[in-house]
């Protein structure tokens, strides 16, 4: 596997430039183990008969910002979790009080850095959880492996969160502390050569691959291996997040009569995109889109042309598992969070579940949870139930991951009498055959 790049200035901030921009210099990356350690015991609450160990989690997502619409279904997971965990833990004979404190992102990787050294130094924190693109989730990690501080992640793609933070092909992990479960390329390329398929098109993909962590780590690698699989890659070069101007690669794609068209884009950008291609005649056999059009608001945005676009599902609620915090299927919190908000489900409701299902897990498999070093080895080992299927980390691919699928699929309209104007079908299986397939895919605007 090929090292990830960062071809100039525009690529995500380094470990460096993100702790200095939340307040620590780099003379002062050496002291906050020291300074969170002093913390630990910060969340022990006292009642009239003694104190009662308190654990803390902190939980970071864009519940704001351009990838806000990952953090839509926050509000009722975290009481879900809140709710399973207000008994507390038993963990080695001890019962501990468990408190989460849920930060905002904003989208931002300065705003994530600033909020976790906040949760870790301000907090004091046992547990960092955190979700939703590397804009978020790259800074988290970044800075819980600095101070110390065990962290698990998920919803970015394991090669952006593990190399596009400075971790090195065929080398050992340089990550104590952060654990990640997520979909990786090898995911998409499963499900993109198991889908299109599916349609008859000429092989041609027009790419839109942006320039930061998951553009980068896409090209290098989802590039040749569809190339391998028979496909033709049109790439117009990387673009800048928030580029309004798109016609130069519509022109391209055209020209070269690329019949599928694949990009991994923040959502604004790809809304900007796919107007300005149907407003120039671009018309492609499979629209296939990824980081956006994962939730149902982002698709009915769009209006018409939002129907019949492809995109992959890494939860949904015909996934065959269930919580283990919670004791919830993927049924269950599909029907709960509709009932409760009034809003139709998105993937990140069984993503977020998850890593609160993995966090509760990892506390109660630590001999002492209050031992952050202890903590991060038990997570090293861990095995636990979740919406998404079982995660069991040292397994590979590399140290600190857990592999999870992605299954191909498509938006279609609802069918009648549904409450809601569109509904997404699975239509491949590649990566989990536990998981039904319910549809074949149909040419976009067909």
């Amino acid at each position: 596997m090929d090292r990830f790049s960062t071809p100039d200035a525009r690529a995500p901030l380094t470990r460096r430039q993100l702790l200095r921009a939340a307040g620590l210099g780099v003379a002062g990356l050496g002291a906050v183990p020291a300074l969170a350690a002093c913390k630990v015991g910060a969340g022990t609450k006292t009642n009239g008969s003694g104190a009662t160990p308190n654990l803390k989690i902190g939980f970071v997502s864009p519940r704001t910002g351009s990838t806000a619409g990952f953090g839509e279904p926050d509000g009722y997971v975290l009481a879900q979790a809140r709710k399973a965990l207000a008994g507390g833990l038993t963990i080695g004979g001890k019962k501990y009080t468990v408190q989460i404190v849920d930060k905002d992102s904003q989208s931002d990787p300065q705003r994530a850095a600033q909020v976790t050294n906040d949760l870790i130094n301000a907090q004091g924190v046992d547990l960092v959880l955190t979700t939703s693109t590397p804009e978020t989730v790259n800074p988290v990690s970044d800075a819980c492996e600095a101070a110390g501080v065990p962290c698990i992640s998920t919803v970015v793609p394991w090669e952006s969160w593990y190399f596009g933070r400075g971790a090195k092909p065929g080398a050992p992990s340089p990550f104590k502390y952060t654990f990640h479960f997520s979909f990786g390329v090898e995911q998409f390329n499963l499900a993109y050569t198991h889908l299109w398929p599916q349609v008859p098109t000429n092989n041609k993909v027009g790419v839109m691959w942006p320039n930061d962590s998951d553009g980068n780590a896409i090209r290098q690698e989802l590039g040749p291996l569809l190339g391998k699989a028979g496909y033709t890659i049109v790439d117009p070069g990387a673009y800048t997040d928030g580029t309004n101007d798109y016609s130069s690669q519509i022109g391209k794609f055209k020209e070269q009569g690329c019949d599928i068209f694949n990009t991994f884009p923040i959502p604004p950008d790809f809304a900007t995109f796919w107007q300005q291609a149907a407003q120039q005649g671009y018309k492609p056999k499979i629209a296939q889109i990824a980081k956006t059009g994962l939730f149902p608001s982002q698709v009915e945005a769009l209006g018409p042309i939002g129907l019949g676009l492809a995109s992959g599902a890494y939860w949904h609620p015909t996934f065959p598992y269930s919580s283990s915090l919670t004791k919830l299927s993927s049924k269950d919190l599909t029907d709960g969070y509709q009932s409760s908000t009034g809003k139709q489900w998105t993937q990140q409701v069984g993503a977020s579940m998850a890593v609160f299902d993995a966090g509760a897990a990892a506390l109660q498999a630590a001999a002492d949870p209050k031992d952050r070093a202890g903590l991060a080895k038990a997570i090293g080992s861990l095995q636990v139930q979740t919406p998404l299927g079982n995660l069991q980390w040292g397994k590979g691919p590399v140290p600190n991951v857990v592999v999870t699928p992605i299954i191909g699929g498509q938006w279609v309209a609802a069918s009648a009498g549904s409450k809601y104007k569109l509904d997404f079908v699975l239509c491949e299986n590649s990566c989990d055959s536990n998981v039904p397939v319910a549809a074949k895919l149909r040419p976009y605007g067909t």
